[in-house]
């Protein structure tokens, strides 16, 4: 599904357009002339779905020579392992993912506690996968003709980050679990969950400028993006929450 000239939704589960697995996030490509790559990947139980839309996008899944996953849950990196194998990509992750990724350890990427509460299937397994970029936030990496900047952005979990994408038609955020359309979030009982960094995450993101709120799941928006970062630090800075985004 083209969503602009240059970004591309190729799949995504049941917390909105079931383009793929149920259990995947929103998985984004983008392409600057003959470069793709992809922003997460989905758990990896249904990659023919994602390979097929992208042929359908008229992308050629050979190409993506990158992959950046915003966090180890399994829904956004369960796939890089299958990934990687498929297209020889490096992966970029954060330096506070990247261990995690690389052991694949059930319990330390909350797949132990997710399958208990009946998100996952009980015989799902996470594939440890090499992190070949290891980012710590501010660098200007590139896509292409594009810029894109890993931001850290913790409070879903331990090592989340976002990506900011210049140089295309507009600029974009891809917020993966950290920020959704209307100033939402997720918050779980899970050990690496924590609303002091949350708070301190939507400061910094409230200092950037981007049109287009590209989230793990749920609304897209493409245009006046930053309204939906001021609403979630504003409940953040009046010592409240903002709302869930997902009532799990």
């Amino acid at each position: 599904m083209r969503l602009t000239p240059d970004v591309y939704l190729v799949g995504g589960g049941s917390f909105a357009f079931d383009m793929s697995s149920p259990f995947d996030c929103h998985v984004y490509a983008v392409r600057s002339g003959s470069d793709v790559a992809l922003i997460d990947v989905g758990t990896g139980l249904d990659i023919d779905s994602i390979v097929s839309n992208m042929r359908q996008d008229g992308l050629d899944p050979s190409a993506v020579s990158q992959i950046f996953v915003t966090h180890y849950h399994a829904d956004h990196a369960g796939g890089l392992a299958a990934w990687r194998d498929l297209t020889g990509a490096r992966v970029v992750a954060s330096s506070g993912s990247t261990p995690a990724i690389a052991s694949g350890d059930a319990k330390t990427i909350g797949l132990e506690a997710a399958q208990r509460g009946g998100f996952y299937p009980a015989d799902y397994v996470f594939r440890a996968c090499p992190v070949d970029v290891q980012v710590d936030g501010g660098e200007q990496l590139r896509i292409g003709e594009f810029t894109i900047i890993p931001h850290n952005s913790p409070g879903h979990c331990h090592g989340h980050a976002v990506y900011h994408l210049t140089g295309s038609d507009r600029s974009y955020l891809f917020s993966g679990d950290c920020l959704f359309h209307g100033g939402t979030i997720i918050l779980q009982n899970i050990p690496d969950c924590s609303i002091p960094d949350y708070a301190a995450t939507m400061e910094h993101l409230s200092t950037l400028q981007f049109d287009a709120l590209l989230p793990g799941h749920l609304s897209i928006t493409l245009r006046n993006g930053k309204r939906h970062v001021d609403t979630a630090a504003k409940a953040f800075r009046s010592l409240g929450l903002p709302r869930q985004a997902i009532q799990l």
